[in-house]
């Protein structure tokens, strides 16, 4: 297995011209444009629904099977930080703060991939602009993510011992507490990390399953007359 990676590595890095400072420019900018996503996903997707999952309509194209599209979609946040980690530059990765950061991705992201599409029941089709798309994000994210925390971040060992890793302590309180949990997850990701690539991918992903909770909440408020009334969107109390 190794030698494979090493194989896929060798033939990406002999593809490479920028030089490090350049890349590490790249990915700032790459960040940079995630927070630009996001700010645009965010206004569009509390008035658009996405057309996937329950909320799937006609007059978008082409579907897929909805399991085997999001286990399509997921791969790269998984298999492109892992090949990463073979580069023959990815130095910080033998640092052990950065290998747990990159473990909590890789481990929610194995998670995503490999276990999540297979415990849906039923399921709709997907449609494939939509894959595409989800697609292309997770190829974005999974190159900014992994080449940052194996090849640039830098961490003193004296980091897991910072404040922000103190442990501390949910539908009755928000319809969405699934996707409360992701943005409490990349949030903390994001603190963890202290780094504007983590912090684009945390605000991304706030304001892209952020609509999604809120159109979950109308769903439910809607479908059953005895929703309670007090029950929020995403965040317990405020939304």
């Amino acid at each position: 297995m190794a030698a494979i990676m090493n194989k896929i590595t060798n033939f990406i890095h002999s593809y490479y011209i920028l030089s490090p400072d350049q890349e590490l420019d790249l990915l700032r900018n790459l960040a940079i444009g995630m927070f630009g996503l996001g700010a645009c996903t965010l206004p569009s997707l509390m008035f658009l629904t996405a057309p996937y999952g329950r909320y799937t309509r006609d007059g978008f194209g082409y579907t897929i099977n909805g399991k085997l599209m999001w286990f399509i979609q997921e791969m790269p946040s998984l298999l492109i930080p892992i090949i990463m980690l073979f580069e023959d530059d990815a130095d910080q990765i033998h640092n052990l703060p950065n290998r747990i950061l990159l473990g909590q991705f890789l481990l929610h992201y194995t998670q995503r991939t490999l276990i999540f599409p297979f415990l849906l029941r039923g399921g709709k089709p997907t449609p494939a602009m939509v894959g595409l798309m989800a697609t292309c994000f997770c190829i974005y994210n999974g190159y900014l993510q992994g080449r940052y925390l194996t090849a640039f971040a830098v961490y003193d060992r004296s980091w897991l011992a910072d404040p922000r890793f103190i442990i501390g302590g949910m539908f009755e309180y928000v319809s969405g507490a699934n996707f409360f949990g992701e943005m409490l997850e990349w949030f903390g990701f994001s603190v963890a990390c202290w780094s504007l690539p983590a912090a684009a991918f945390a605000f991304f992903a706030a304001s892209n399953i952020g609509p999604r909770a809120y159109h979950h909440h109308r769903y439910y408020q809607k479908k059953f007359d005895d929703y309670p009334k007090e029950r929020k969107a995403i965040i317990p109390f405020i939304f």
